[in-house]
């Protein structure tokens, strides 16, 4: 399913983009998507499947069974979120110089299976955990700019808040059926979090084999491409060519927005209190995020090819701040928290996969990995450093105030990076 890397790239540059769409190009309405989307999806949909599965039961677990505080719990889902940020720039560094995008995917999505198998040894030791869970961030981190990079080698540049939408449609597929195996488990089971470990790593080993055996292997190393001669650019040569000056701008709006970005298990935890549902329903709030996103993220993929992926992706940080003041300000009852879900699903439609495809046509090729890394870093490293300062803001205000408090940074963000968008003409 996946054409050489090399070949691919010298595809996308002479790829005319698509009759209909946008400012650059649209996507046609009657094209398939590609065999290596839906390939990378039904890796990522298993995959997604297991880590939400355990992220799922994290704040029940840490919470009410360990009993840590906001500060801590602020650390814990700083580490999760952040863990992945310097790995990512590796990987996608080490994609774009050894040409071999699926050969560093396998690797990232190998060790983050094999740290589920390890998660029953770790107990109720919260060091532990951490410990854990940042070698499984890890792995995320090593895996997410090789396979952006093999999906948007995949289509023509007018397509690809296409393809990223429908690849997250199915990512978003597996955060869906995560939470109800955890739930499943913990219903069947009362305190089997061991067994809920195990479930998890057969469905990540599944999706390593469904990568190693379905997505065509990456070509031999060799010389490059007749299109580009010449030895293999250098590292510093490689990163100028992947930072250009609209990547550049890119990198200080995600990492802008991201501080201002509240972690899920907080904003999950809101939910729960605010709703006043009890404990054990917790785990099953991922649910509404997942199915809106999971609803939502190909649609707006294809909304954002016509009306400016920049546009959309503020607008997703607009309707995340309008979640973010439901928290304190809305009355009590379920309405007000069922709506802060869906708007939360729609945040991560509009963003998610959108700032990828708006990135890649702004970086050549043999540098895309890169480039997509460097902004996915930033943006990560960001949302790391707010979990943990909204942690502590909690810890001293409350949950309710610290929730107003960021939706004012997150607005002052979004104007600034409204001023930071691209001075290109395409999206």
């Amino acid at each position: 399913m996946y054409l050489s890397h090399t070949r691919a790239a010298d595809t996308h540059r002479t790829r005319r983009p698509g009759r209909s769409g946008g400012r650059d190009g649209g996507a046609g309405p009657g094209r398939r998507i590609p065999g290596t989307v839906l390939a990378l999806g039904a890796v990522s949909l298993l995959t997604d499947a297991s880590a939400e599965l355990v992220t799922a039961m994290l704040p029940l677990y840490l919470m009410y069974g360990l009993g840590i505080g906001y500060l801590r719990l602020g650390a814990l889902d700083g580490l999760y979120t952040g863990a992945t940020a310097l790995f990512r720039l590796l990987g996608g560094w080490a994609a774009d110089r050894l040409g071999r995008p699926k050969a560093l995917a396998v690797t990232g999505y190998g060790l983050s299976a094999l740290t589920k198998l390890a998660l029953p040894a770790a107990g109720s030791s919260a060091t532990a955990i951490g410990t854990l869970v940042a070698a499984d961030r890890t792995g995320k981190g090593i895996r997410t700019g090789p396979r952006d990079a093999m999906i948007a080698a995949s289509v023509p540049d007018g397509d690809l808040g296409r393809a990223f939408g429908a690849h997250r449609a199915m990512d978003t597929c597996g955060a869906l059926i995560g939470p109800l195996l955890a739930f499943a488990v913990l219903l069947a089971v009362p305190g089997g979090y061991d067994t809920a470990f195990l479930v998890s790593f057969c469905l990540a080993a599944a999706g390593v084999v469904v990568l190693v055996c379905f997505v065509r292997p990456d070509p031999a190393p060799g010389p490059p491409a007749p299109a580009a001669p010449g030895p293999a650019p250098p590292r510093v040569r490689l990163f100028a060519e992947a930072l250009s000056r609209d990547v550049r701008r890119c990198v200080l709006a995600a990492g802008l927005l991201g501080l201002a970005t509240v972690g899920d298990m907080f904003f999950f935890l809101a939910v729960q209190q605010r709703a006043e549902l009890p404990v054990r329903a917790l785990p099953l709030l991922p649910l509404g995020t997942a199915l809106v996103f999971m609803a939502a993220a190909a649609p707006l993929g294809r909304l954002a090819d016509r009306i400016g992926r920049w546009r959309l992706f503020l607008g997703g940080h607009a309707v995340l701040l309008t979640a973010y003041l439901l928290m304190p300000a809305a009355p009590t009852g379920w309405l007000p928290p069922v709506l802060a879900l869906g708007l939360h699903g729609l945040f991560y439609a509009a963003t998610d996969g959108v700032l990828m495809a708006h990135v890649a046509p702004a970086i050549p090729a043999g540098a895309r990995a890169t480039g997509l890394a460097a902004v996915q870093t930033a943006q990560a490293l960001a949302r790391a450093g707010g979990a943990v300062a909204f942690g502590g803001l909690c810890a001293v205000v409350g949950l309710g105030t610290a929730f107003t408090l960021y939706a004012a940074l997150l607005a002052a963000a979004v104007a600034v990076s409204a001023h930071l968008g691209p001075r290109r003409t395409a999206p």
